[in-house]
C-alpha cells in the first residue's frame, strides 16, 4: 500500500524533532506540524507535475483490446463531428491532465456488429487552423446539410481543449483509441495516499525538506535537500519515463 499523507507528515516531523499527528488530529494541526503538511503537498504536486505521462498517472492500463491502441477511448456516432474526449467531466477541472495527441487511433473493432475484415488505421493529428483552411468548407455540407460523412483521417482538437473532432465526419460507429492520463490532485484526508510507488518516497521528502529550511532561511541545508531532490527526480525519469534505448529514425517512405 502506497504512504500516505499522515505517514509522510510524521517522517519529515520525526526528522525535525517535532511533535508527531495522529489520524485524529491531522485535520485540525496548527503551528509547525500544519506548516510540515503544506510542504509535503507542495512537495507532492512538484513531483506529479514534472512529467504530464508519468506512468502512474495513466487513465488505465494500455489497451484492454490491444496494448497499441491506448488506454481510453470513444465511440463515434454517424454524422458527429466532435466529441468530449472525457464524457463525465462537468468542466475542465474534471478533465485528463494531458492526452497524447500525436497518437490517436481508429478501428471497428469491439464495436457492436462489426466483424473482420476490421477497420483500423492512425488518425492524423491537425491543427483547428489547417482544419478550417483546407477542410472545412468541403466539409460543412456534413455538418449542416446533406449529411453523406465517410471513414475520418484526420483528428482535431478544438479551441479549448475539451473537444475532440473527425474528419470527415463518421459516417458510422467507431471506436477512436487515445493514451490519456489524470490530472493530479493535492492531498487532504490524513489517509490519501501518492499515487507513485513508495520507493520514491524519500525524493518528495527532499523536496518537502527543502522547503522547510528554505522557509527558515537554513540556505546551505535547503540547498543540499534540493540537490538531493534533483538527483532523485532524475532517477524517477530515467527509470519509469525512458527505459527504452533512444533512436532516431526517418518517416519517409522508403521504396525497395
Amino acid at each position: 500500500m502506497a504512504t500516505n499523507y499522515l505517514q509522510l507528515t510524521n517522517e519529515l516531523l520525526r526528522e525535525m524533532n517535532e511533535v508527531v499527528l495522529t489520524s485524529s488530529n491531522f485535520a485540525s494541526a496548527v503551528g509547525v506540524q500544519a506548516h510540515v503538511q503544506d510542504c509535503i503537498n507542495r512537495a507532492y504536486l512538484d513531483i506529479v507535475l514534472e512529467e504530464p505521462q508519468w506512468p502512474f498517472l495513466s487513465v488505465a492500463e494500455s489497451g484492454t483490446t490491444d496494448p497499441m491502441y491506448g488506454n481510453a477511448y470513444i465511440e463515434t456516432t454517424a454524422n458527429t463531428r466532435w466529441y468530449e474526449l472525457k464524457p463525465s467531466a462537468s468542466s475542465i477541472l474534471d478533465d485528463y491532465g494531458y492526452v497524447d495527441w500525436d497518437n490517436f487511433y481508429l478501428t471497428t473493432v469491439g464495436v457492436s456488429g462489426e466483424a473482420a475484415p476490421y477497420t483500423s488505421k492512425n488518425l492524423r493529428f491537425t491543427t483547428i487552423e489547417e482544419w478550417k483552411d483546407f477542410y472545412r468548407t468541403n466539409e460543412n455540407s456534413d455538418d449542416a446539410e446533406d449529411a453523406q460523412g465517410g471513414e475520418p483521417r484526420r483528428v482535431i482538437r478544438s479551441p479549448d481543449g475539451r473537444m475532440l473532432g473527425l474528419s470527415p465526419i463518421p459516417d458510422k460507429v467507431y471506436r477512436v483509441w487515445f493514451y490519456a492520463y489524470n490530472q493530479p490532485t493535492e492531498l487532504s484526508a490524513y489517509s490519501d495516499a501518492i499515487v507513485f510507488p513508495d520507493v520514491y518516497r524519500p525524493v518528495l521528502i527532499a523536496r518537502a525538506r527543502y522547503y522547510v529550511h528554505q522557509f527558515k532561511e537554513n540556505i546551505q541545508p535547503a540547498a543540499l535537500a534540493n540537490e538531493e531532490y534533483r538527483r532523485g527526480l532524475r532517477l524517477m525519469k530515467a527509470n519509469l519515463m525512458v527505459p527504452e534505448p533512444f533512436y532516431m529514425k526517418d518517416d519517409r517512405t522508403r521504396y525497395v
